[in-house]
This record gives structure tokens, C-alpha cells and sequence, in this order.
């Protein structure tokens, strides 16, 4: 049997049983040449099944993997120095392009010049390997710098006026 239930009667809200202590509701829409549409969102029924880390190992990966986040407060985080308001909102849409290809949501706080990015897997209710890849990669695509590379990309010039990110401070 499939892991949700569908119940729905016309013009009614729309049912699906996720698990057997979550039910997802969403509102039936009409859509194009007056069809119903359903909106809904999905879920990883997986996610409780999840292996979730001990604060100790926690602190031991982030120590040998990604040495500029900390873990606080039941979330591994890490703040993003900025030159602009503008270079805070590109960090923040790369960010977000990131997640939303992974399929897995940070919290981000952000200020003129800095984004703080805080992971956790809200239906593990703790840290899992999801929160390390993604913050791996968000490190790696956020603080990439071509220019030091040696190939046909320049990177961002050096003059101040040009500066996306505070590769000195973050």
C-alpha cells in the first residue's frame, strides 16, 4: 500500500497521510480552463528514519570537514562577511538555488554585509548528512575563487569597489 492516503471529495480540502502522525492539508485551486489544481507539498517520510548525529561527532566533522561552521543551539551555522548589500543578496539567492536543488531548507539571517546560514533537519529533529552536504557545498559555491585557480576565469578583480565577498574575514 502506497505510504499516503488520498481523500478528497469535490471541492473539499485535500487530504494525504504521510505517515500515521502527519497529515498534510492543502486547498484544491482551479487552474487553467477551469480544471482543479492541487497544491501541495511533499515530504520525506524517510527523514524520521534518518541516522542523526550526537553533539560530539557532530563537532569532530565539523572540526575536519568544514572547520568555519559551529555547531549551537541544536544547528550547525555559519556567517558569510559581505562588501554590499548587493553581495549579501547574492550569497543569499545562492544559497537559496542551492537548497532548493537539494531539496533541504536553511534558516538565514542576514544584515548588510554578512548572511548567517543555520542548518538542521527539521523532521529529524537534529543534524543529519544532509545538513554537512549541503553545508559543504554552500562553502564550496560561496567562497569559490576562480582567479586562484590558474584557468581562463579571472575571478572578481581586487579593487574594493568590485568585492563580493570578504574572503579575509569569512
Amino acid at each position: 500500500m502506497a505510504p499516503w492516503k488520498k481523500q478528497k471529495k469535490r471541492g473539499e480540502v485535500s487530504k494525504f497521510r504521510i505517515m500515521p502522525h502527519f497529515v498534510l492539508e492543502c486547498p484544491s485551486t482551479r487552474g487553467v480552463e477551469g480544471k482543479a489544481r492541487e497544491t501541495w507539498m511533499f515530504t520525506m517520510s524517510e527523514a524520521a528514519r534518518e541516522k542523526t548525529y550526537s553533539e560530539s561527532e557532530i563537532k569532530a566533522r565539523l572540526q575536519q570537514e568544514l572547520p568555519r561552521w559551529v555547531y549551537e543551539g541544536g544547528w550547525i551555522r555559519r556567517t558569510y562577511k559581505t562588501a554590499s548589500w548587493k553581495s549579501t543578496l547574492m550569497v543569499i539567492n545562492t544559497v537559496g538555488h542551492l537548497a532548493e536543488a537539494a531539496w533541504h531548507h536553511p534558516d538565514l539571517t542576514a544584515s548588510y554585509a554578512w548572511v548567517e546560514v543555520r542548518l538542521q533537519n527539521h523532521a529529524a529533529k537534529g543534524i543529519t548528512d544532509k545538513d554537512f552536504e549541503l553545508a559543504k557545498k554552500i562553502e564550496d559555491v560561496v567562497l569559490w575563487q576562480p582567479g586562484k585557480e590558474g584557468g581562463a576565469l579571472e575571478g572578481t578583480p581586487t579593487d574594493q569597489r568590485f568585492a563580493y565577498i570578504d574572503y579575509k574575514k569569512s
